[in-house]
């Protein structure tokens, strides 16, 4: 499920994180097996060819560096970050065929030269989501962060095909917000093909505008070699990374793909990295999760009736919510926000904390007769139509990544039969988030094989940071990667659920995120730590 952001959140993207030698990793690429069919072999073969093209590209970029110059003006990232661009292979296996641009940006570190420790790169998750913010935590003087600032530069960039980043596209931005959107919770079977007609057009239209060359390069191992191409264009004999949500997936892969490479690697709200869950399976349980973390603000909005006058109980806000998709259903709010507007505005709260009191005066407003209130919050930007930068391309890249990674079933049968069985215990998010994936299904390019995540050699220790009842990357995520990456640390931030806990103010875990940025420090044990501040009216 892609992460959808209200238009009054104006931090720093936290979601569903990114990132030399010219030699060959050894390791990287297993031998074939005795006796492997010939399928098998040709797939070798060019993991073999694309490891070779990725050694290449990063000698290339190592010797060309990067050309620091002030952004553009249009790109909303002033002074004194600056923007730059590292040219790659669209496809690694041909390392001297086409090139595309990535985007980069970074401003260096606030402390001393002997302080300083090299470059921290950054991806918020997505897919799709862009990095380029990141520099901005330490011109805003984000407290979090001051310490690692002193002795990091901070560099952020957009993956390949989001925003700067030869930019893809699967449908027009002016028609991709402005069009209507039906109840994703299906009335009848008419309603399921519509829904599946839509996801097969929406699946060509990826084909059409973007073409399939460049749509069968969108992969997460592309990216994890675009962010060592990255590294060397730094100067980076090893990379210090920190991704958050998909951006864990990226660095579940860098670190089984590249683990001499590693210097620093934090993994905040972890995707998990079975190779099973690897996209279909991973989809269906966050469905199971994000019901979990709505209940836990229907819980808290029911603690503070006083403020929002929505019900004294969990069952009596879900009565009023379901009263309110009810009436958008039957006639959308100021003819713009129907049941899929409404899911889109309203699943942010189970995604963060910070959203729980935006959403729920939104809500109570609502209630107490201020329609308009939550027309202005979940109506779509009619003005998000900015191409490069648009939410369609947003879309897109999740879509795009999501559906070239991993083989999708193609049976419309196991689709309706798993999300109506969910349904009927998960039902607020379901089968928005079924249709929202259901391209996948018709995909018009081969779908790879996830990579294996496994420690490799040379890894050094990963932090993972984990909150229990997170909705996007359940819980089960952090600590499947902590099991895979041995000699990491697992941090659980218990009863809590924001998605992006480093991100949070926690004593029990800010200083060891610090520490181990800082001085590679590790606890000689998981620790779990006690949520952050719970949200006040």
């Amino acid at each position: 499920m892609r992460e959808t952001r209200p238009k009054w959140r104006t931090t720093a993207l936290g979601s569903a994180g990114v990132l030399i030698t010219a030699t060959l990793i050894s390791g990287a690429v297993a031998a074939p097996a005795s006796g492997a069919n010939s399928s098998d072999r040709t797939a070798r073969h060019g993991q073999d060819r694309e490891t070779a093209g990725a050694a290449i590209a990063a000698a290339r970029a190592a010797k060309a560096g990067i050309d620091w110059a002030d952004c553009p003006a249009d790109w909303g990232i002033a002074k004194p970050v600056q923007c730059g661009w590292v040219s790659v292979p669209l496809d690694y296996a041909k390392p001297n065929g086409k090139q595309i641009k990535l985007a980069v940006d970074h401003i260096g570190n606030t402390g001393t030269t002997a302080e300083r420790q090299g470059a921290l790169v950054y991806n918020p998750g997505g897919p799709g989501g862009s990095g380029m913010r990141f520099p901005l935590r330490v011109v805003n003087k984000n407290p979090i962060w001051a310490n690692v600032a002193k002795a990091y530069d901070f560099v952020g960039f957009d993956p390949r095909g989001v925003g700067h980043s030869a930019p893809i596209s699967c449908m027009d931005p002016q028609e991709f917000v402005k069009a209507p959107k039906a109840d994703p919770v299906p009335d009848s079977e008419a309603d399921k093909r519509a829904q599946r007609k839509l996801a097969r057009e929406y699946a060509e239209g990826c084909a059409e505008r973007t073409g399939k060359a460049m749509l069968q390069q969108m992969t997460t191992p592309n990216t994890v070699r675009d962010l060592d191409v990255i590294r060397a264009a730094l100067g980076e004999k090893k990379l210090n990374y920190l991704g958050v949500s998909y951006g864990t997936y990226i660095g579940a892969v860098y670190g089984t793909m590249y683990p001499g490479h590693v210097r620093r690697m934090v993994v905040d709200s972890v995707v998990n990295p079975s190779k099973e869950k690897i996209w279909y399976e991973a989809n269906l349980d966050q469905d199971i999760a994000f019901e979990g973390r709505w209940k836990d603000w229907e819980d808290w909005v029911a603690a503070n009736d006083a403020a929002f006058h929505l019900g004294t109980t969990r069952a009596a806000v879900e009565a009023k919510w379901l009263e309110l998709r009810a009436t958008a259903k039957k006639n959308p709010l100021g003819g713009l926000v129907g049941p899929a507007e409404l899911i889109s505005f309203f699943q942010s709260a189970p995604y963060y904390d910070s959203s729980w009191v935006p959403v729920a005066t939104a809500f109570s407003k609502y209630v107490a007769g201020d329609t308009q209130a939550l027309v202005d919050a979940a109506a779509p930007d009619l003005s998000d139509t900015a191409g490069n930068i648009s939410s369609e391309n947003g879309n897109a890249v999740y879509t795009a990544v999501e559906c070239t990674d991993a083989k999708w079933p193609t049976s419309w049968k196991k689709w309706d039969r798993d999300n109506t069985a969910l349904h009927k215990k998960y039902p607020f998010m379901t089968w928005a988030n079924a249709w929202l994936n259901l391209p996948c299904a018709t995909w018009p390019v081969k779908q790879q094989t996830p990579v294996n995540v496994r420690t490799g050699k040379g890894l050094p220790g990963v932090l993972v940071v984990q909150s229990e009842r997170d909705a996007a990357t359940p819980y089960d995520g952090g600590v499947e990667l902590h099991k895979r990456f041995k000699g990491s640390r697992l941090i659980t931030e218990k009863d809590a659920g924001s998605h992006g806990v480093t991100s949070l103010v926690n004593p029990c875990i800010n200083p060891r995120v610090d520490a181990y940025l800082l001085n590679g420090k590790l606890d000689k044990a998981d620790v779990t730590c006690t949520p952050h501040a719970t949200p006040k009216p």
